[in-house]
């Protein structure tokens, strides 16, 4: 909750889910719409740190249907969010290992206006005390970008994309599941794509293709078999490079139509030069300019969540003398591999 603060306070699109709310499984036979898991998503951006405590939380209803394009009826999607049950591993008053069964919302309430319309307004809602216990003690958070959650058209491309944020920045950044906790993950229902090629080429490579274009890492997978049957699914999730990166940016900004189309290659692109690469480190702040805001991106996606220009401070100390030597390539990807760097000696702010 602490890092929700500190995400919050910088007033960017990133906010932060709670790890253990990422690794709840869906009970067999539920799952969450599109829509529904964006509220959700919303839901928590909104509550922010603190989204622990036993308390109502509000957002307008004109945030909720800027993110849909549809018709879509928010008391249904709330109304879906009370029926959908999760699980989570824990242990019983015996403490021995049990599986825990609970909903994420315990209540909520819609404005209605007096001429029957249910466009403006807010919704409150409160979470149940198991999920505020996920909450409050979860180690761990995934730090996610509210354009690109608004973004994916497939819920299994949300829910990797969730998975991924939360191990992005770990020693290892993979996951590696068998086919029924890759289900329950996912939220796949038990009766569809029982043949994994079906599985494969319907959910995986779809939400590959969207997390490829819209997320802030890539993903690829190898698959464990026994025999020539699969039994399990290995994730590798992988940061992009500044380029990407800055290619992300600009697809999150244009406008949604097209984008399959740009995604899959159908429309020309006129071949622009490439740009070039800044010939010295700003020495100011890096929130101003074309190579402040070319560097402020870098640290974004490497910095692991520390402020751009902690970071930038931090790298002219060590550097000295020795950075004014450096130029185009060789600057930026001596400050890629300091922000790296930076991260995983100090961790998460």
């Amino acid at each position: 909750m602490k890092v929700a603060r500190a995400v919050a306070s910088r007033k960017t699109d990133e906010f932060v889910k709670p790890g253990d709310l990422v690794e709840v499984r869906f009970v067999k036979g539920h799952s969450l719409s599109l829509t529904a898991s964006r509220l959700l998503a919303l839901m928590i951006l909104a509550a922010g740190a603190d989204a622990w405590e036993d308390r109502r939380h509000r957002m307008r209803k004109a945030d909720i249907r800027r993110g849909h394009k549809g018709n879509e009826r928010i008391g249904e999607m709330l109304e879906e969010l009370h029926r959908t049950l999760f699980s989570h591993d824990d242990r019983s008053w015996r403490g021995k290992k049990a599986v825990t069964r609970f909903p994420l919302i315990q209540l909520s309430s819609e404005e209605v206006d007096e001429d029957g319309t249910v466009d403006e307004g807010w919704i409150e809602w409160e979470f149940t005390p198991w999920a505020r216990k996920l909450i409050k003690e979860s180690e761990s958070y995934a730090v996610m970008n509210r354009q690109a959650v608004l973004g994916f058209r497939s819920n299994y491309a949300l829910r990797l994309y969730e998975f991924g944020s939360l191990r992005l920045h770990r020693r290892q950044p993979v996951w590696k599941t068998d086919l029924t906790e890759l289900r329950a993950g996912l939220g796949i229902d038990p009766d569809v794509y029982t043949d994994f090629a079906q599985l494969r080429r319907k959910v995986l490579e779809k939400a590959k293709s969207e997390i490829d274009q819209l997320a802030h890492f890539t993903v690829d997978w190898t698959e464990r078999k026994q025999g020539r049957k699969v039994i399990g699914v290995d994730f590798e999730f992988k940061a992009k490079q500044p380029p990407e990166q800055i290619a992300t940016i600009d697809e999150l900004s244009r406008h949604s139509v097209g984008r399959k189309a740009r995604r899959d290659g159908a429309v020309e692109k006129m071949e622009a030069p490439s740009p070039a690469l800044p010939q010295s480190f700003p020495s100011g702040s890096l929130s101003f300019g074309a190579d402040e805001e070319f560097f402020g991106r870098i640290a974004v996606a490497h910095g692991g969540g520390w402020d751009r220009n902690v970071i930038a401070q931090a790298y002219r100390d060590q550097m000295g003398q020795r950075l004014a030597k450096l130029k185009g390539e060789r600057l930026v990807k001596s400050f890629e591999g300091f922000c790296q760097a930076f991260a995983s000696t100090r961790g998460r702010p």
